[in-house]
């Protein structure tokens, strides 16, 4: 990975992890839409978590082209679906133009003739924004954790942080990590609830 890049991801963490000052969206948005739902069904791919052998090429290259962007970072979500040449972008991130970047990045990949995009933008919030560098402290301020998993130009554990809720996206090594990922999580005050969808590697 070029230094440009690595510096862009450190970038991205920075402005993800600064509280933004726009006015209170909080508790208007309860019930998560249609592309949290269709995520949750896990019938998707996530970004992080390497492909089966069998992958088919374009869902290799969908998978390539979302880990590269530039401004995905630790406060982001990012899936897909692929059926024949038609590809699903699920997750979630915090600014729209990262929304933006994924549709464009995978409508460039050869093959693929739509493009259904259903990240959802995360609503503005202080609290929010608050809560997101908290976990962020809770989790790669642990020395194991961020041994084995801060040092990286995009880490691999995701905070996703929606209306107070804190969902846990990306791959671990082992299921000791996962469990301790969700207890520095849950240490932190003035969360509503805490769901650890981190995948084990080989698990």
């Amino acid at each position: 990975m070029s230094a440009k890049l690595f510096a862009h991801k450190r970038a991205a963490i920075s402005r993800g992890i600064a509280v933004r000052t726009t006015g209170l969206l909080v508790a208007i948005l309860l019930i998560f839409p249609a592309a949290c739902a269709a995520k949750s069904e896990k019938n998707h791919n996530d970004a992080f978590f390497g492909g089966a052998a069998d992958e088919s090429r374009i869902a290799s290259q969908v998978r390539h082209r979302l880990l590269m962007l530039p401004y995905y970072g630790v406060f982001d979500d990012l899936a897909f679906r692929v059926d024949g040449s038609t590809v699903t972008l699920l997750g979630a991130v915090t600014r729209p133009t990262l929304k933006d970047d994924a549709e464009r990045a995978v409508k460039r990949i050869e093959g693929v003739t739509k493009v259904i995009n259903q990240i959802e933008v995360l609503p503005l919030s202080p609290n929010d924004d608050q809560i997101r560098l908290a976990e962020y402290r809770a989790i790669y301020g642990d020395p194991a954790l961020s041994t084995r998993y801060g040092y990286r130009a995009l880490p691999s554990i995701h905070i996703i942080v929606k209306n107070g809720h804190v969902t846990l996206e990306g791959v671990v090594a082992n299921k000791a990590d996962r469990d301790l990922v969700g207890i520095r999580a849950n240490s932190v005050p003035g969360v509503f609830s805490v769901t650890n969808d981190l995948q084990v590697e080989n698990g």
